[in-house]
C-alpha cells in the first residue's frame, strides 16, 4: 500500500519560493506605479482647480504644470528601491516652425561633484546633456522616442501638434542579463508614458479653463461697460432734460404771458424784453441740439471740415464780440492778447469759432470775479489759442474725467450751471480732426487755462461737412422787396412753420401760396406758375424728395427752382436733397434771413 506524506515536498517548496517573491515584487512595483501616478494626477488636479479660481497668465500656468510633472516623476523615481535612482527628468519645449527644442524644465540638477547625466541615442558616439537651456534637435528627440527602451515621449494635443517632449536621463544598465534591472526600466517607461499622457491632458484642460476665463472676463467687461453706458445715458437724459426744459420754460412762459387776455405791457417791454428772452431761449435750445448732433456726427466718423486760410486776428475779435455781452452782465473783464506775428492759419473757420466759443463760454460760466482772456501765440508748426480765467478752477479728480461725454464738474452741478457736458468733448474731437489737441491746466480757486493747439497747415483732401452751417442763425440783412410780382409755392406740412414762412415772405413782398400736402400741390400747379417752390420733406401723403423727382420728370416743371426745407440736418442729408433734384437746402428751425437770401437768389426777374 502506497504511503503519502503530509509534509510538503521540499523540492516543490524551493521551486515555489522564487515565484512567490517575484509575484510580491511585481505587486509592489504595480502599487508603486499606480501610487506615483495617482499622486501626480492629484497634484495636477489641485493646480487646475486653483486655476479655475484665479486668472493666471497662460505661460505661467503651463510652467506650473510642466514643473509639477517633472518634480513628481523625479520624486517617484527617487523614493523607492524599485526604481533607478540615478536619473533626471526634464521637458523640452518645441516650436512647430523650428527644428530644435530647448530644455526648459528639469526636476533636479546633478550635484557639483558628480558627472552630468547623458541621454544615449541610437548613435553610440553621440550623447546629449539634460540640463536647462540645452538645445536638442528634433531628429534626436525622435530617435530618443523610438529607441528601446524609449527616453523621450511627445506631448501632443488632439490635432497632433507637439507642445513639448518629456525626457528622462539615466545611467545605462550594467548587464543586459539583469532581469530585475530590466523590469525596473520597463516600469519606469510605463511611468513616463502615462505621465506624459497626464501632462498632455492637463495642458488641454488648462486651455479650456483659460478660454472660459477669457470669455467670462470679456463678458464681465462688457457688462461693466453696458452698466457704465447706461449710467451715462441716464445722466445725459437727466442733464439734457433739464437743459431743454429751462429755455422751453422761458419760451412757453413769456409767450403765454403775451397771449393772456387783458395783459397790458408796453410795446417797448414786449419787444425789448419778452421777445428778446424768447429769441435768446430759442437760440440756446438750438445750440444744445447742435452739440448733440455734432457729437453724433463725430462718433459716427461723419464730421468733416472745410479748411481755408483764416484771418486769425479778425476771427478772434469776432469771437470776443459774441461773448462781450455775457461778460459785461457778470462784470468780467475780457482780454485779447495777440502776438505781433499772428496772421493766418489753415482751418475750418466755422469750427475754429465754435471751439473758441465753447472754451470762452465755459470760462465765463465758472468765473464770478476778475477776468477772462484769449491769448494767441505761434509755437513752431502750431498755433496756440489759450483761454484763461480767474474762476473757481477744477479739482484733480474732475480733471481726470473732464473730456468724458456728458460729464459735468461737480461744482457746476451743485451750483446749477447750465450745460450738457458735451462742449469740451466736441471741442477736443474737432481739434483732433484738425490734427491738433486741447490741453488743460487748472487749480482750485486759482482759475484755469485751456489751450487749443492747431497746426498752421492741414493735410490735403479735407472734405466739407455741408451741414456744418445749418442750424446756426445767419446775420444777413433783410432782403429788399422785389420790384416785380413773384409767386412762391410753399409746400409745408407743419402749420406753425408754414404760417411763419408765409407771413415773413409776404412781409418782404412775395406772393406766397401755401399748400399742406402733395395732392394740393399738384392741384395748385395746374393754375399757378411759381418762380420758386419751397418743398418740405415730410408730408402727410408723400415724401417731398419723391415729389421733387416727379417734378423733374415733367417738362413744364423741370426748370423751376426747388428749395428743400427739412428738419434733417445730419451729414449727407444735403447731398440727398440735391441728388433728388433740389436746387438748394435749408434745415429747420428756419433761419428767416437765410431763407430770404435763398428765395432772392432763385427769384429771377422776367426778361
Amino acid at each position: 500500500m502506497q504511503q503519502y506524506s503530509s509534509l510538503p515536498d521540499q523540492n516543490s517548496q524551493i521551486d515555489a519560493t522564487p515565484k512567490l517573491l517575484t509575484t510580491i515584487q511585481q505587486l509592489r512595483a504595480q502599487l508603486w506605479l499606480e501610487s506615483s501616478l495617482n499622486q501626480l494626477q492629484s497634484h495636477l488636479n489641485d493646480y487646475l482647480l486653483s486655476a479655475c479660481n484665479t486668472v493666471p497668465q497662460t505661460e505661467t500656468a503651463q510652467a506650473e504644470i510642466f514643473q509639477t510633472v517633472v518634480n513628481e516623476i523625479n520624486r517617484a523615481l527617487n523614493s523607492s528601491n524599485l526604481a533607478l535612482t540615478d536619473c533626471a527628468v526634464g521637458i523640452a519645449l518645441f516650436q512647430p516652425q523650428e527644428t530644435v527644442a530647448r530644455v526648459c524644465y528639469v526636476s533636479r540638477s546633478p550635484s557639483p561633484n558628480s558627472q552630468p547625466l547623458f541621454l544615449e541615442v541610437l548613435t553610440a558616439e553621440k550623447k546629449l546633456l539634460l540640463r536647462l537651456q540645452e538645445v536638442i534637435e528634433l531628429e534626436d528627440l525622435q530617435q530618443l522616442e523610438n529607441q528601446q527602451p524609449p527616453s523621450a515621449w511627445p506631448l501632443a494635443d488632439d490635432s497632433g501638434s507637439v507642445m513639448g517632449w518629456l525626457i528622462i536621463a539615466a545611467v545605462p544598465l550594467i548587464s543586459d542579463r539583469d532581469s530585475l534591472r530590466e523590469s525596473q526600466v520597463k516600469l519606469r517607461s510605463q511611468l513616463m508614458a502615462r505621465s506624459a499622457n497626464y501632462c498632455t491632458t492637463a495642458l488641454l484642460q488648462l486651455r479650456q479653463i483659460l478660454s472660459w476665463q477669457q470669455r467670462y472676463q470679456q463678458l464681465s467687461n462688457s457688462n461693466q461697460e453696458l452698466e457704465r453706458t447706461n449710467q451715462l445715458k441716464n445722466q445725459f437724459l437727466a442733464n439734457t432734460s433739464h437743459e431743454i426744459r429751462t429755455p422751453l420754460s422761458s419760451i412757453i412762459g413769456f409767450t403765454h404771458l403775451l397771449l393772456v387776455p387783458g395783459f397790458e405791457a408796453t410795446r417797448e417791454r414786449q419787444q425789448e424784453e419778452y421777445l428778446n428772452i424768447i429769441q435768446s431761449s430759442g437760440k440756446h435750445l438750438l445750440a444744445l441740439i447742435n452739440d448733440i448732433l455734432d457729437l453724433s456726427k463725430i462718433e459716427a466718423n461723419q464730421m468733416e471740415v472745410q479748411c481755408e486760410s483764416v484771418d486769425v486776428p479778425l476771427l478772434c475779435n469776432n469771437v470776443l464780440a459774441l461773448v462781450k455781452e455775457k461778460a459785461a452782465n457778470k462784470g468780467l473783464k475780457l482780454c485779447l492778447e495777440l502776438e505781433p506775428n499772428v496772421t493766418t492759419l489753415v482751418a475750418d473757420p466755422l469750427r475754429l469759432k465754435q471751439m473758441l466759443l465753447n472754451l470762452l463760454f465755459n470760462a465765463l460760466k465758472f468765473t464770478s470775479i476778475g477776468s477772462v482772456g484769449l491769448q494767441v501765440a505761434p509755437k513752431g508748426a502750431f498755433m496756440h489759442f489759450t483761454v484763461w480765467d480767474t474762476g473757481s478752477g477744477i479739482s484733480q479728480e474732475d480733471l481726470a474725467q473732464l473730456f468724458q461725454p456728458y460729464f459735468q464738474v461737480a461744482k457746476a452741478v451743485a451750483d446749477g450751471v447750465e450745460g450738457t457736458g458735451l462742449g469740451l468733448v466736441v471741442t477736443r474731437k474737432l481739434a483732433q480732426i484738425h490734427g491738433g489737441s486741447v490741453k488743460v491746466e487748472s487749480e482750485v480757486n486759482h482759475g484755469s487755462r485751456f489751450t487749443l493747439v492747431l497746426p498752421f497747415k492741414q493735410d490735403e483732401g479735407a472734405g466739407r461737412d455741408e451741414g456744418a452751417g445749418e442750424g446756426k442763425f445767419s446775420s444777413f440783412p433783410l432782403t429788399l422787396t422785389p420790384s416785380y410780382s413773384v409767386d412762391i409755392l410753399l409746400v409745408e406740412n407743419d402749420l406753425p412753420n408754414g404760417d411763419l414762412m408765409q407771413i415773413y415772405l409776404r412781409k418782404l413782398g412775395y406772393k406766397v401760396t401755401w399748400v399742406k400736402n402733395a395732392t394740393e400741390m399738384w392741384e395748385t400747379l395746374r393754375e399757378l406758375d411759381p418762380v420758386v417752390i419751397l418743398m418740405d420733406v415730410c408730408l402727410a401723403d408723400g415724401n417731398g424728395l419723391n415729389l421733387v423727382r416727379q417734378l423733374r420728370e415733367h417738362r413744364q416743371y423741370k426748370t423751376i427752382p426747388v428749395i428743400v426745407q427739412t428738419a434733417m440736418a445730419m451729414k449727407g442729408d444735403r447731398e440727398t436733397c440735391l441728388a433728388a433734384g433740389g436746387n438748394d437746402y435749408i434745415s429747420k428751425p428756419i433761419d428767416l434771413p437765410l431763407l430770404a437770401s435763398l428765395v432772392a437768389k432763385y427769384s429771377k426777374p422776367p426778361i
